[in-house]
C-alpha cells in the first residue's frame, strides 16, 4: 500500500443496513486488485466466501492473525485492520507484502477509532491507508468532523438506512418473538440464555467472537436455515454480521471493556440494535425482562437509536504507526509519543505495548533485542495477541519464551517444543467451556505458525493448526448444538409452520415408535400415546396434538385387532397402588368399578380409547365384557353361583339371607355377621349351600377354592374396584400365615380370607382345620392337651394358639395333672366351657308401633338347643 493521497478518496457514513459493505464489495470487484480491513476475523471471513463467489479461490486472499490462505496469484485481500499489510512496522505475513500495493482500498467501522483498546489501529489505517486508485472510508455518521479534521479532501457520502427501526419494549424470554437475537456480554450470561432458550423455545444457535469461524459459520447455518429460530450473540454481532434478525433483545445494558463494567453507549446499543431488520424489512430491539429489571432502555436512549442520532465524535485514539526500531528503549519512546494533530489523543496502554515493557525491563532480553532487525523481532513477538485473556503479565510469560527462542541459534521456535503444545490441545473432550479454551490457546499456535520466519516448516505447521483449530471447532459446534438445541422439536416446529399441522408425516415404527418428519416425538403403545419426556416444552403440545389426530387411522385397527383377538391377549392388571384395570397386550384399555354386584363390576374404557370412534368404542367395551365375565367364571365360579342363588327369587328367603352377604364379601364371611340366618337354617338349606361350595365353618363360612393365589387376587381386585380403592397387596401364593404383616396387607389379608389371632393371621380353612382337631381331642368336659404337631407346623406362636382356643369356647386349665409337653415343662391344658349359641334376638316394640304391640301378643321363642360340642 502507498501512504500518499490519491485523486479519490470517499467516507460513506450511514447506520447499520445502508449497504455500505456491500458498495465496497462492489468498488472492490470493479478494479484490478483491492484490499479490504474489518474489526473481526468473522466478518473478513464473511466478506471473503463472497468474493471468492464473485472472483474465485486463485484471486482471493485471506489475512488475519491466525488464519491466512494465500493464493500465489491473489489480487483481492482481504484482512482484519491488524493484519494490513503496511510498509512500515509489523509485517502480516511475508517480508514482500509490505512492498504490495492495491488499486483499491477500503476500511470498515473505521469509527473504531475511538475504542480505547483497539483505536489507533483504526485511526493509524485512516491516516495512512490508501489505494493507487480509489479508497473508501466506511463507518458511522459520527465520524464526519473528524474526518473533515482529519482528512479535509475526502468526499463525504451519507447513506440511509434501508428499513425502519423501531423500539419494542421489554419482552419476556419466552414471549421473543422468531427471528431473534438476543445479545449478552459475557459467556456466562449468553450459555444461561440460551439455555433458557432450549428449554422454552426447542433451542438457539450460539455466536461469539470466541469462535472459530469454521463453529461461527456452522452455528449461524442452524440459525439461517431455520433449524432454531433464536441466536444468542455477544456485541460482536453488531460489527456487520449480517443474518435474517427481526428482533434484537439486549439480555443486559452492561459490559466489562477490560477495566470496569459501564453501560453501553448510545453508539453501541444502535450499532447492535441495527443488525434487526435486513433491507427493506423492518427490525424491531428492545430488552428482556420488566422495565424495573434494570436492563431498560430510558425514552431519550429510545429516540437516538431508532432516529440514529448521535453525538459527534470529537477525537480518536492515535499510536505512532512508524516506530523507532533502533532499540527497545527508542521502540517504547515512540510508542508513547504524544500525537500532534488535533483531534487526536494518545492511546491507552494496549496489551502488546504493556508486555513490550515488562519484558524489555528484564536484563536478559534487554540484551537481546539489540540493532533495528532484532527489535523489530521483538516487537512483532510482543504483538501475539491474548486469545486465552491471561492478561499481561501471565502473556509476557510466553511472549518472552518465544522471542528468546527467535533470538538464538537459528532464530526459530524449536519444533518438538511446537508439537508437543498442539499435541497437548488435540483432545474433544470436555465441555463447551474446556474446548472453546482449548480453542483459543490453537489460535495462539496458529498466529505463530503464520508468521513465515518464525518456524522451520510454517507451512506444515499452519496446516497442522488449521486441522487441530478445525477438529475442535467441530467439537464445539456439537457440544453447542447438544447443550442448546433441542433439534427434534426445532425441526418440528419449522415443519409445523411451514407445513400446517395436517400435512406432517406421522409414521408409526413396528415397536411403536411415533415418528414426525423422521424425528421421534414418542412412543404408541396400545392405544396410549407416551411423548418422548425429552419433547416437552411449551410448543410441544401443538405437536402432541397434530401427532394424535394423525393416529386415528392406527387407533382404528388396533380396535379391530383387539375385537378379534384371543382370551390370552387380555390380563387383569392388579399393580399395588393402581387401579384395578384390564391390559391388553401390556397396556391398559379399561378399568373396573361399582356394578350391579361383585362378580359384575362396571367396565369403563380408559381415556386413551376417546379419540375411537362410538361404534368402535362400543365393540372394544363389548369384547372386553365378554373377557372379564369369561374369566369370573373360570377363576370365581362357586362366588358366581352364590351371588347367583342369592339374587334368584326361586332361592328360599332364608337361605338367600344366607347368600347375599357371603357374596357381597367375596365369598369369606365371619360366622358372627351371619348369626341371625344360620339358626333357621333348614336341613335342605345346609345342603343347599354345601352344594354351592359353602362351608359353615365353626368361626367362618367360607368357600375353601376362593382361597387359591389366583381366585384371592381376582377377589381382592373386585372389592378394591367395588369400594373405589387402589389395588391393596395381595400375600404371598401359597401363604397360610402371615407374621406381624404391615397394616395395609393385614386388612387386605383378613378380606382375603385369613383370621386375626393377635400379631399373626391364619388363612380360615387352616383355622377350620385346627377347631376341627381341637374338639376331636376333647373328651367331654375333662381337661386336655391339644395335639401340637399341626399349629407347630403353621408356625404358630403359643399367643396366637391361646387367642384361637378361646375364640372356639376353650378356656386355660391352670391344674398341672395333665402330664408335660415334649420339652419336659408342664403341658397346656385347655377345658370345653363352650360358645354362646347362635341366637336370633326378637325384635323389640317401639313405643307407640301398632305392630310392636301385636308382637307382645307373641308366646316367647326360645332358641334351639345346640348340642355340646356341636361343630357348625
Amino acid at each position: 500500500m502507498r501512504t500518499v493521497h490519491t485523486d479519490r478518496l470517499v467516507a460513506v457514513l450511514g447506520p447499520t443496513n445502508t449497504g455500505k459493505t456491500h458498495y465496497a464489495i462492489e468498488r472492490m470487484c470493479a478494479h484490478s486488485s483491492g484490499l479490504m480491513a474489518f474489526p473481526l476475523r468473522l466478518l473478513a471471513r464473511e466478506v471473503y466466501d463472497r468474493v471468492v463467489a464473485i472472483k474465485g479461490k486463485e484471486q482471493v486472499a485471506l489475512l488475519t492473525g491466525e488464519e491466512k490462505i494465500l493464493p500465489p496469484h491473489a489480487r483481492y485481500y482481504l484482512c482484519t485492520a491488524e493484519s494490513m499489510p503496511t510498509r512500515e512496522g509489523r509485517q502480516a505475513g511475508s517480508a514482500d507484502q509490505g512492498l504490495r500495493d492495491f488499486a483499491f482500498v477500503a476500511l470498515d467501522e473505521a469509527q473504531l477509532g475511538a475504542d480505547p483498546e483497539r483505536g489507533h489501529v483504526f485511526t493509524d489505517r485512516l491516516l495512512r491507508a490508501r489505494g493507487r486508485e480509489e479508497t473508501l472510508i466506511l463507518g458511522s455518521e459520527t465520524l464526519r468532523p473528524m474526518l473533515r479534521a482529519l482528512v479535509p479532501d475526502a468526499e463525504i457520502i451519507g447513506r440511509p438506512r434501508f428499513s425502519t427501526l423501531s423500539y419494542a419494549g421489554p419482552k419476556k424470554l419466552s414471549r421473543l418473538p422468531k427471528r431473534s437475537v438476543v445479545v449478552a456480554f459475557s459467556a456466562e450470561e449468553v450459555y444461561a440464555v440460551a439455555e433458557m432458550l432450549r428449554r422454552l423455545r426447542g433451542g438457539a444457535a450460539v455466536v461469539m467472537g470466541a469462535l472459530s469461524p469454521r463453529t461461527r459459520n456452522a452455528q449461524v447455518q442452524m440459525y439461517q436455515a431455520g433449524e432454531v429460530d433464536y441466536l444468542v450473540a455477544t456485541d460482536a454481532i453488531g460489527m456487520g454480521l449480517n443474518m435474517d434478525v427481526a428482533h434484537v433483545a439486549f439480555a443486559s445494558l452492561r459490559k466489562f471493556d477490560g477495566k470496569r463494567s459501564r453501560r453501553l453507549t448510545v453508539p453501541e446499543m444502535a450499532q447492535i440494535a441495527g443488525r434487526a431488520g435486513r433491507h427493506q424489512r423492518d427490525g424491531t430491539f428492545g430488552t428482556l425482562g420488566s422495565v424495573e429489571s434494570g436492563a431498560a432502555l430510558d425514552p431519550q436512549e429510545v429516540m437516538q437509536v431508532e432516529g440514529h442520532h448521535f453525538a459527534p465524535l470529537d477525537h480518536l485514539y492515535w499510536r505512532c504507526g512508524t516506530p523507532d526500531f533502533g532499540n527497545a528503549e527508542q521502540l517504547i519512546a515512540s510508542l508513547e509519543a504524544k500525537p500532534t494533530l488535533p483531534g487526536l489523543r494518545a492511546a491507552p496502554e494496549a496489551i502488546d505495548l504493556a508486555v513490550l515493557k515488562r519484558l524489555a525491563a528484564e536484563p536478559d532480553i534487554f540484551a537481546r533485542a539489540r540493532g533495528e532487525a532484532m527489535t523489530n523481532r521483538f516487537w512483532g513477538a510482543c504483538g501475539l495477541p491474548d486469545f486465552r485473556k491471561t492478561g499481561a503479565e501471565q502473556h509476557s510469560r510466553l511472549v518472552g519464551r518465544i522471542f528468546r527462542h527467535l533470538s538464538e541459534g537459528d532464530g526459530r521456535i524449536p519444533a518438538p517444543w511446537f508439537a508437543d503444545e498442539l499435541q497437548r490441545l488435540d483432545t474433544v473432550q470436555g465441555d463447551v467451556e474446556t474446548i472453546a479454551g482449548r480453542i483459543a490457546a490453537v489460535r495462539t499456535w496458529a498466529y505463530i505458525a503464520h508468521r513465515a520466519d518464525w518456524l522451520a516448516e510454517p507451512r506444515h505447521w499452519a496446516e497442522r493448526t488449521r486441522e487441530l483449530e478445525e477438529k475442535l471447532s467441530d467439537a464445539l459446534h456439537e457440544r453447542l448444538t447438544q447443550r442448546f438445541v433441542d433439534r427434534r422439536t426445532s425441526v418440528l416446529l419449522r415443519d409445523l409452520d411451514k407445513r400446517g399441522a395436517e400435512r406432517l408425516p406421522v409414521t408409526i415404527a413396528a415397536d411403536g415408535l411415533v415418528s414426525v418428519a423422521d424425528e421421534p416425538i414418542g412412543h404408541l403403545t396400545g392405544f396410549r400415546f407416551v411423548a418422548d419426556v425429552a419433547a416437552r416444552h411449551a410448543d410441544m403440545k401443538r405437536l402432541m396434538a397434530a401427532a394424535e389426530r394423525r393416529l386415528g387411522v392406527e387407533l382404528a385397527r388396533r380396535a379391530a385387532a383387539l375385537v378379534a383377538d384371543t382370551d390370552d391377549a387380555f390380563a387383569l392388571a392388579t399393580d399395588i397402588g393402581r387401579p384395578v384395570a384390564i391390559f391388553w397386550r401390556g397396556d391398559v384399555v379399561a378399568r373396573l368399578g361399582k356394578g350391579r354386584s361383585l362378580t359384575e363390576p362396571r367396565l369403563t374404557l380408559h381415556r386413551t380409547l376417546d379419540p375411537l370412534s362410538a361404534d368402535d368404542r362400543a365393540k372394544v367395551a363389548a369384547r372386553c365384557e365378554t373377557w372379564l365375565q369369561t374369566a369370573i367364571a373360570r377363576h370365581l365360579a362357586p362366588l358366581a353361583a352364590i351371588s347367583a342363588a342369592a339374587r334368584d327369587s326361586a332361592t328360599a328367603p332364608v337361605l338367600r339371607g344366607l347368600l347375599a352377604p357371603v357374596a357381597d364379601a367375596g365369598g369369606i364371611v365371619a360366622r358372627e355377621t351371619v348369626t341371625a340366618s344360620l339358626p333357621i337354617l333348614s336341613r335342605d338349606q345346609r345342603r343347599a349351600a354345601t352344594q354351592l361350595g359353602l362351608k359353615i365353618g365353626t368361626l367362618d363360612l367360607f368357600v375353601t377354592t376362593l382361597l387359591k393365589p389366583e381366585p384371592m387376587r381376582w377377589r381382592l381386585a373386585l372389592l378394591a374396584a367395588r369400594h373405589g380403592n387402589m389395588m391393596p397387596p395381595l400375600p404371598k401364593p401359597g401363604a397360610v400365615m402371615l407374621d406381624r404383616p404391615d397394616p395395609l396387607l393385614r386388612a387386605a389379608a383378613l378380606r382375603a380370607g385369613f383370621r386375626e389371632l393377635g400379631d399373626q393371621l391364619l388363612r380360615v380353612d387352616l383355622v377350620e382345620r385346627l377347631a376341627r382337631q381341637a374338639h376331636d381331642a376333647r373328651e367331654g368336659q375333662r381337661p386336655f392337651v391339644p395335639d401340637p404337631s399341626l399349629s407347630t407346623s403353621l408356625g404358630l406362636k403359643p399367643d396366637a394358639v391361646a387367642r384361637l382356643m378361646r375364640t372356639l369356647g376353650f378356656a386355660l386349665h391352670k391344674r398341672a395333672d395333665v402330664g408335660r409337653d415334649d420339652a419336659g415343662g408342664l403341658a397346656t391344658a385347655w377345658l370345653w366351657r363352650g360358645r354362646r349359641p347362635d341366637r336370633v334376638d326378637a325384635p323389640r316394640a317401639r313405643p307407640g308401633n301398632a305392630f310392636g304391640a301385636l308382637a307382645r301378643l307373641l308366646p316367647p321363642q326360645s332358641p334351639p338347643p345346640q348340642k355340646q360340642g356341636a361343630h357348625g
